[in-house]
């Protein structure tokens, strides 16, 4: 009966909702697989035995995402079996999987970063590919936020850079002694336009666009670092771990990348645990060894 059911279910799936063949082919195997932990008829399949099935596929090392995939074909053939009056409820109803960890991007790690920057820059075009990842780096902006910054928004006498963040929200972010210096020798290879001139162009008065800035990063890091994985997004990333690891102030940090939210913040920045195995070691009053 049990099987006839699911049959049932899958020719629904291929001749009514038009499913393609290898999503039919995984509902098949998640169900099947489901059958066999329950080892119940499916009528009789409750939320414990969901619950149970969800444990094995976590404890049997499946990623989040394939048990999320298991539990929408298990959804979905309960809520067939619900309209077609088989069972009363669905035991799938407000189950989850675990939760993915986020992705997070990879970072330069600080020699790395130091070999970047280890460069003479002698042309216009060197100065001004080396102000904007001194910037990128120093500052942790985002991408969008430096193509628009405009001149008018340097106040390099006191090493600040205003720029209009996400939701239109303004900030004032602190310039380090590298990046002034950078600032000021592109800014130099040009005239000093009229205060509303965009701080980075491509072409004389042209704002430069996202794309070239990614471009250029690239060509960079593969002529400094070997490979061309460079991008505006893993200079953030940078710079936010590198703040951590330095002051592990993540309020602060959260302030300099314009986060509204603390815990964006907290998803988005890293110690590893070397350097948390440090501050522990250098911190806490049972972690030193006592001699015997």
């Amino acid at each position: 009966m049990s099987g006839s059911l699911l049959e049932r279910f899958l020719e629904h799936l291929r001749v009514e909702r038009h499913y393609s063949g290898n999503t039919i082919s995984a509902y098949r195997r998640d169900l099947e697989r489901l059958a066999r932990s329950a080892d119940v008829p499916w009528p009789e399949l409750r939320g414990h035995h969901i619950s149970a099935f969800i444990g094995l596929l976590h404890a049997k090392g499946l990623a989040p995402r394939s048990i999320q995939r298991s539990l929408s074909a298990t959804r979905s053939f309960f809520a067939y079996l619900e309209k077609n009056h088989i069972v009363e409820a669905n035991p799938a109803a407000g189950k989850r999987a675990p939760k993915a960890r986020p992705k997070l991007p990879k970072t330069l790690d600080t020699d790395q970063a130091a070999q970047l920057f280890a460069f003479e820059a002698k042309s216009t075009i060197e100065k001004r590919d080396r102000a904007i990842v001194e910037l990128l780096y120093g500052s942790g902006i985002r991408l969008s936020e430096l193509v628009n910054v405009n001149i008018s928004d340097l106040d390099l006498g006191n090493g600040f850079i205003t720029v209009t963040g996400k939701g239109n929200k303004m900030r004032q972010v602190p310039l380090g002694t590298h990046c002034v210096t950078a600032i000021n020798s592109w800014l130099a290879c040009r005239s000093y336009p009229p205060g509303g001139e965009p701080l980075f162009t491509a072409r004389p008065g042209r704002r430069i666009s996202p794309r070239t800035v990614q471009l250029r990063l690239k060509q960079l890091a593969s002529r400094q670092l070997g490979n061309n994985q460079l991008h505006p997004h893993m200079l953030r990333h940078s710079f936010a771990s590198h703040m951590l690891e330095s002051s592990s102030d993540l309020r602060a940090v959260q302030e300099l990348l314009g986060h509204a939210d603390i815990s964006t913040t907290q998803i988005y920045t890293h110690l590893d645990f070397q350097h948390l195995a440090k501050v522990y070691d250098a911190a806490h009053p049972r972690a030193e060894a006592q001699d015997d």
